[in-house]
């Protein structure tokens, strides 16, 4: 006998080496980013196309790692759930990856098309690989109780076992409860709370990737209209600039468009708007300087600065880390923008004082804000956050605004953004901000949103301030308030 067979057979207990069971390159990529969101603070949308990248996946596994890894974050409240009363055990006692194991096996039994018997079958051997045969039986065990009753069943059993009806709506939608309060909060402003239940199904689907057809891209109606035909991309949407992609590869898919390279870019179409919230509510003067204060990762900074290079305006922006300084550098490369890396609150962010002349016709103050509006989006962030983290995130939005407030032309237009429709983060930082300084005033978002908007905006009645919704406009929830100086 080969010495390595000999070693290998005392470590099988003298059985002969065991044979491994084949799990799918898909399941490992998806397990390695439901591990890498755990344990690294990876953002989903990234570590995806990077594992897909590095395991060479084709467009088939690429897909299915993209519906096991997006749909296993987005339900997880909901699986943790399912699986503690398929286990009879809390979600806290399974070991990590096991937890993770059963997360992408119980989104598989009951959210995709995969026959149960290969789910269970590619779960166990996945545990079997990433943690090995302990707790293979657990697994087993606990994933063909999923099985035996359908999703429709689990929720019942959710409702039922729930202490509360908040509890149950929580857990059978899969938002943190309370994130639930303040998106009902942020509804009832609007007279709109029976909307909830649509707005938490639509946080749970997965989005169109959206994106900007920015100014000066360079493609004809023919261009556009092969593409169309190729079914690559369908142009419409509320942004009077966006577009949709058709599945597979974005990068890909852009490249093969023939653009100018960097004016189509992924983006959502909330977010244009944002920005041309800011741009088309009046007539651009030639020599208008316009600041963007908070800009990585750069989306809304390239729409200025496409916008401005049309009508003759210079762009500023600023961004507080220096690594997200360069993702605005590279997002805004076919534009003339310049760049700076300083606190927003400070006048470095503006070339000095306003008393030195550092002041901007346009300010835009996309606020770090909780990211509560874009959930669909970035499916871990749900579980990320924490309602203590709400008064810091409203004292800097605060100060943000108040900075701006100091360097803004009179009779300039500043546009707070936040991709949240937290009420604290919105109409609550709005109205001290407009009570703390009389020389502002806001102007009607709803007005200027609905002139550019390329079909009708069902807008609420939130004021003059704009929240967008992913069950109402197809957008994330984008908030977007305009303040005019008036002295």
């Amino acid at each position: 006998m080969r010495p390595r067979e000999a070693e290998r057979r005392q470590r099988n207990g003298g059985r002969g080496p065991r044979p491994q069971g084949r799990v799918s390159a898909a399941r490992l990529v998806a397990y390695d980013v439901l591990r890498d969101v755990d344990d690294r603070d990876a953002y989903a949308n990234l570590a995806l196309p990077a594992r897909i990248r590095e395991a060479g996946l084709d467009t088939r596994d690429a897909g299915l790692a993209t519906e096991l890894a997006a749909g296993a974050l987005r339900g997880r409240g909901r699986y943790d759930r399912i699986i503690e009363l398929a286990s009879n055990r809390a979600i806290d006692r399974i070991d990590s990856r096991t937890r993770n194991v059963l997360r992408l096996g119980a989104h598989q039994l009951l959210a995709t098309r995969v026959a149960p018997h290969a789910a269970v079958h590619e779960s166990v051997e996945l545990q079997r690989r990433v943690a090995g045969a302990q707790a293979t039986g657990f697994v087993n065990g606990v994933l063909r109780a999923i099985g035996r009753e359908d999703a429709a069943a689990w929720d019942e059993r959710i409702v039922a076992s729930a202490p509360s009806a908040d509890a149950a709506l929580a857990d059978r939608t899969s938002h943190p409860a309370w994130i639930v309060r303040a998106l009902r909060d942020a509804l009832r402003a609007e007279g709109r709370a029976d909307e909830l239940e649509a707005l938490l199904e639509a946080d749970n689907r997965a989005p169109a990737v959206q994106v900007a057809l920015l100014p000066g891209h360079g493609l004809d109606d023919a261009m556009l209209q092969d593409a169309v035909e190729r079914e690559a991309i369908t142009v419409g949407g509320p942004s009077p600039i966006g577009a949709a992609l058709a599945a597979g590869d974005p990068a890909r898919v852009i490249a093969e468009l023939g653009a100018v390279p960097g004016t189509v870019r992924v983006q959502d179409q909330g977010s244009q708007l944002a920005a041309l919230a800011l741009t088309r509510a009046r007539p651009v003067r030639a020599g208008e300087r316009w600041m963007d204060v908070c800009a990585g990762p750069g989306g809304k900074t390239a729409v200025l600065a496409a916008e401005a290079a049309l009508t003759g305006a210079s762009v500023r922006a600023n961004e507080v880390s220096e690594h997200r300084t360069d993702l605005v550098s590279a997002a805004v490369e076919p534009f003339d923008v310049a760049l700076v890396t300083h606190d927003g609150r400070d006048d470095a962010a503006y070339g000095g004082t306003a008393e030195s002349g550092a002041v901007f016709d346009r300010i835009l103050v996309d606020a770090p804000c909780s990211g509560l509006g874009a959930l669909r989006r970035r499916p871990e962030a749900r579980w990320r956050k924490a309602p203590g983290e709400i008064p810091e995130l409203t004292r800097l939005q605060e100060e943000l605004l108040a900075a701006a407030a100091d360097h803004l032309a009179p009779g300039g237009l500043l546009a707070y953004v936040t991709c949240s429709p937290h009420v604290a983060e919105t109409r609550g930082v709005l109205n001290r901000i407009l009570r703390a300084r009389p020389e502002l005033t806001e102007i009607d978002a709803h007005a200027v949103l609905d002139d550019i908007s390329s079909e009708p905006l069902d807008l609420g009645a939130s004021g003059p301030s704009a929240q967008l919704w992913p069950h109402r406009n197809g957008t994330d929830a984008m908030f977007v308030a305009l303040i005019q100086r008036v002295d």
